[in-house]
């Protein structure tokens, strides 16, 4: 994120919040929202802040079946697919 292009003040989104939503959404970069001098909101596209979504929760399940390998809570791929009633 470059910081400088990226800050709009609060009055700025009050005033054209549209140009800053086009922003976020052409360029999909997520813009921070400012309220004296301080940050307070992001405005994102839908499909960034979605696929943003999608990819911390697949991270989240990677990092939970590791640990349940090193656990030792692993099954095979045979009584896997015998437990969810697949061939």
């Amino acid at each position: 994120m470059i910081v400088s292009a990226d800050v709009v003040p609060l009055a700025d989104l009050k005033v054209n919040p549209s140009r800053v939503v086009k922003r976020a959404t052409d360029e999909h970069r997520p813009v921070l929202v400012t309220s004296e001098g301080r940050g307070v909101a992001v405005v994102q596209s839908l499909i960034d802040y979605e696929t943003a979504e999608e990819e911390r929760a697949f991270m989240r399940a990677v990092v939970a079946g590791l640990a349940d390998l090193e656990s030792g809570r692993e099954v095979s791929l045979a009584t896997a697919k015998a437990r969810l009633g697949l061939k």
